[in-house]
This record gives C-alpha cells, structure tokens and sequence, in this order.
C-alpha cells in the first residue's frame, strides 16, 4: 500500500495511533528512510575502535556501515561497500585492519576510505576513468561524536548531535561524569536479543511505568521469596538491589516523573528512579571523592534516570552505565543490542555490577527481559486482528506542563509515547 502526507498524518493523532503503524511493511520501509536517514543514529563507542586500524560493522537502518579509526586517529563512518562494484567491503563484526579490500577484484581503500589502489590499472588509460575521483571512494556518512558516543545521520541538514540530544544531554553527561576520570569505555562484548515485533514496541515500553508491577510480578516475587532464603553475608543478595524495584508500585513511578524533548527523546526519574537506593560501593565512594569532591559527586550520584531514549535507536541507563541500542529489521523484527561500560578510574566491583545488572535484566535469558518480549509478541500478534484500528495514549493528557526545552509529567503519564509520535508524524510528514 502507498501513502499520501495527508494519509501518514492521520496514521497519528494527539491521543491515538493507528495499528499499520506496527504492522505495515509499507510504513517500515517509509520510517527507514524518512526517520532513520534523517536524524541521528547511534553507531558505536570510540572505545570500540581504541587503535588505529580497528573497526565494527553494522546497518544503519538497512544500509551496511563500518566505523574505523584510521592512521590520523581520526574515527569515520562509511558506507561499507566498494565503489567498483558495490561489494559489501568488510563482513565481520568487528577487527583491525591496515586497509580495506575488496574481495572481489581487489580494490583497496585506505583507512578514511579513499581509493588507494585498482590491480591492473592499465586497462583504464584513455577511457576516462579516474582513479583520484571521490566517487570511487568508500563514502562517507556525517558522524559526530558526544563524550565517545558517535553518531551518524545521512541527512546533511539535520542539527549538530548536542542540539538534537536538547536536554536529554544531561544524562549522557551523568553517565560519563560517574566515571572518576569522567570518561567510560564499552566492554563485556554485546547481548543480542532478537525481538519478533515491530521496533517501536521496545521504545515505548522504555518509560511505560503502568507495566512492571503486572508483567515482573512473578519474577520480582521469587527473587524475594529466594533472597529471603540467603544468610546475610550472601553475596547473591546483590541481586536484591536490582530485581524487586521492578514491583514498585504505581505510586513510587508517578512521582519519579517523565520529561519529554523536542526529536522525540524522553527519560524518567531524575531527583529520583528505581535505581536511586542502591548502595554506595565504599571503594567507589572514595574514588569519586578523590576526583569530584564532597558536593560535585552528590551531585553527580544525585541524579537518577531510568531509562533514557534518543529516539529513535539509543537507550542508555547512567545509574546503571549500560545501553540498549535498537536495529529494526523488518517490521515484525527488531535487534536489541546490550552493551556495558566501564567508569574509567572507578574499582571493577562497579563494572561487576553493571555486567550482573545486563545478565539479570536485558540478557534473552534474564528473568526481566522476556516478560517484556512477551507483551511485545502479544502485542504484533493481536495487531493483526481488524477489531479496532487505535491504539489509545490518552493518560494524563492535557496534564503535562510545557517549559521552554521540555514537557513534564507524572510518572505515569502517556507523555514519552506522545513524545515519540509527535516526532514520528513530524519526521514522516517531512516537517521536522
């Protein structure tokens, strides 16, 4: 089915959204190229190509990209594929490399992906061909990088990656500022789990705070039930810190709050979340003392998000120092990657934490994670059924106050769901 601006608009309205939105191939292939290739998406960490020569792979979108440092220690993003024939250059997930080839002809391409060499150049004398012509080159897609975060956009006129974050900014910040020497770094390797639903059903569910006491219930009442059984000096009552806050009641959500931003970013918390009584590591404590001093690193420690999206492909936990990173594949599948970091200067119990932290709750076999997927396969499964053509985002609406960078609401409010389609519509309309 095709689409008119006028039928894409009506897909989304102030309280209600359309179910083709989930369940149309159609609009998938229309969000790929009117959303993903025009604003900011997440590629990697430059911790993950730390020396030159190191690179990682990945799709953007549908489109096969690889992030490389070259010999300048200079980070690129560039369209993986030869400028001859259209190969796919590289084809692992990551490795160090003195130069791309390709392994058809043999093209070569330097690191910042220039064309570096054709076999048998002869054969191209007098035929107009030249080999210094960029268009033989690997392209390059625009990338900026945000304390180590790149990203990259196809869209030559979208804002620079800080006035796009707007003030979702402030958790970034948080996350590297909780490292001592205020930097972090990815390690751990990756969890990839694959969801049978449509990509935005995991960002939404991000900030959704009417779920956890109905789907975790189970899972949060058996940890309590086995912690209840470990002696004191357990150390698997660690897990005691990270499982039963996914049973908070609805009133402990409403008042962490939700806070929404233009480009359709949102978090909840920030005075306080679900992560905001976990105990101070001592070892931690005194490093941070050391680097911040007494006031800086309360308010450092202070502030606690839960989840925060930079919509439409990063999700990052700075009380937590992991992130989610979405790859849409098709509309009825979607990539979730996990990924930890480590506080650069802080004692590894910090980082054990984090890695106990992703195994137990965004692992395909933690015992959060797959309460959450199973909502989600429910979810494409019953979109299907023609019984109504909405999807309601009604609650606290009208309710939300409006400052001049953001909009602010109860805990529980629709506000992050409303956030995420107002720049859906805006993006898919041509009109962001």
């Amino acid at each position: 089915m095709s689409y008119s601006e006028e039928q894409i608009a009506d897909l989304v309205h102030p309280t209600r959204v359309h179910r083709n939105v989930y369940t149309d191939p159609a609009i998938f292939d229309l969000e790929m190229e009117r959303i993903w290739a025009k604003t900011w998406i997440y590629i990697g960490h430059e911790s993950q190509v730390s020396e030159k020569g190191n690179y990682i792979t990945l799709n953007y979108g549908k489109v096969p990209v690889v992030m490389v440092r070259d010999n300048d220690n200079v980070v690129h993003v560039l369209h993986n594929r030869c400028g001859h024939k259209g190969a796919k250059l590289v084809d692992r997930p990551c490795g160090k490399i003195p130069a791309f080839r390709c392994c058809y002809h043999g093209w070569r391409f330097r690191l910042d992906g220039k064309l570096l060499g054709v076999p048998h150049l002869q054969g191209y004398e007098g035929t107009g061909f030249d080999k210094d012509d960029p268009q033989y080159s690997m392209q390059k897609l625009r990338s900026e990088s945000y304390r180590g975060f790149v990203f990259a956009t196809m869209n030559d006129d979208a804002p620079d990656v800080r006035t796009w974050m707007g003030g979702a900014a402030d958790v970034m910040d948080n996350l590297c500022d909780r490292a001592p020497e205020g930097e972090v770094e990815a390690t751990g390797g990756v969890l990839r789990y694959e969801h049978e639903c449509n990509w935005k059903m995991f960002i939404e569910n991000l900030n959704d705070t009417m779920h956890p006491m109905i789907v975790h219930r189970s899972v949060v009442e058996s940890a309590l039930d086995y912690i209840q059984s470990l002696p004191a000096d357990s150390p698997r009552r660690d897990e005691a810190e990270i499982i039963p806050p996914f049973g908070a009641s609805y009133e402990t959500f409403e008042e962490t709050g939700i806070t929404g931003f233009r480009y359709g970013h949102h978090y909840d918390g920030g005075k306080t979340s679900i992560h905001a009584d976990y105990t101070l590591d001592p070892d931690y404590e005194a490093a941070m003392l050391r680097a911040y001093g007494k006031e800086r690193m309360h308010d450092i420690l202070s502030f606690n998000t839960h989840n925060t999206l930079y919509y439409p492909s990063l999700t990052i936990k700075s009380a937590v120092q992991n992130i989610r990173v979405v790859r849409p594949i098709a509309h009825n599948k979607t990539i979730i990657e996990t990924w930890s970091f480590r506080l650069k200067g802080a004692p590894d119990s910090m980082l054990k934490r984090t890695l106990l932290y992703s195994r137990l709750i965004n692992s395909n076999g933690s015992m959060v994670g797959p309460d959450d997927l199973t909502a989600y396969f429910r979810m494409q499964q019953g979109l299907e059924s023609q019984a109504s053509d909405w999807i309601e985002m009604h609650r606290n609406f009208g309710q939300d106050e409006e400052l001049s960078d953001r909009v602010v609401g109860k805990g529980t409010s629709d506000l992050d769901v409303r956030t995420q389609y107002g720049a859906w519509r805006a993006f898919m309309t041509e009109a962001a």
